[in-house]
């Protein structure tokens, strides 16, 4: 009686394990971006509406932004060495992808705008070929940071060189799909022009 119901035991989790290895191949292949994720990302929770503005006063929403891909980083412009590493190594993996004729937007979000305005982001921009950088009121910048889940803190007291804690992930949006994928800062640009360009060649 005992074999019995080890032998059922042992088929039911056989089953059951089967069960699960199918569910995960039918969910993997449901993912047409399955092969270029390094992980369980979950697409569609992050981005959504905003407005803001470009450095020639033109209004920028997230609807136009993601008319080709891009890649989104969350910054200051008096950020002392994150942001702009981040912003050079955002705009040199564009510039990869460019050498392969893909289309893609290295793009620059201030959490700061009562420092970043449109004056000073348009001469931070220049200092990176091809960055989109976009600021606004306060209000637009902080809805804008909230569609993405950023986190970034302003010191209590702000003396005129204060620095903001903030995220420093990059995220890969695609038209019509959103949200696939981020970068965290050990990434290279050649390390993400690799798996942008599978992204952009999976769809």
């Amino acid at each position: 009686m005992l074999k019995f119901y080890a032998k059922a035991a042992a088929i039911a989790l056989a089953a059951l394990l089967g069960w699960q290895g199918y569910r995960t191949l039918q969910s993997q292949s449901a993912d047409a971006f399955a092969e270029c994720r390094s992980g369980a990302v979950a697409g569609g929770e992050i981005g959504g509406p905003f407005t803001l503005t470009d450095t020639k006063g033109n209004v920028v929403t997230d609807a136009t932004l993601l008319a080709k891909p891009a890649l989104v980083y969350f910054g200051y412009a008096s950020c002392p060495d994150v942001c702009p590493l981040d912003n050079a190594r955002n705009t040199e993996a564009v510039a990869l992808l460019a050498a392969q004729g893909l289309d893609v937007t290295s793009v620059f979000i201030t959490v700061d705008p009562t420092r970043d305005t449109q004056a000073v982001l348009a001469d931070y921009a220049e200092n990176f070929e091809g960055l989109l950088a976009l600021t606004g009121s306060q209000a637009q910048t902080d809805a804008a940071a909230k569609t993405y889940k950023v986190y970034f803190q302003m010191p209590e007291k702000r003396d005129p060189g204060y620095m903001v804690d903030h995220t420093t992930m990059t995220y890969l949006m695609l038209p019509k799909v959103g949200f696939v994928d981020f970068f965290q800062r050990d990434a290279t640009a050649q390390d993400m022009a690799d798996k942008t360009a599978c992204f952009l060649k999976a769809q």
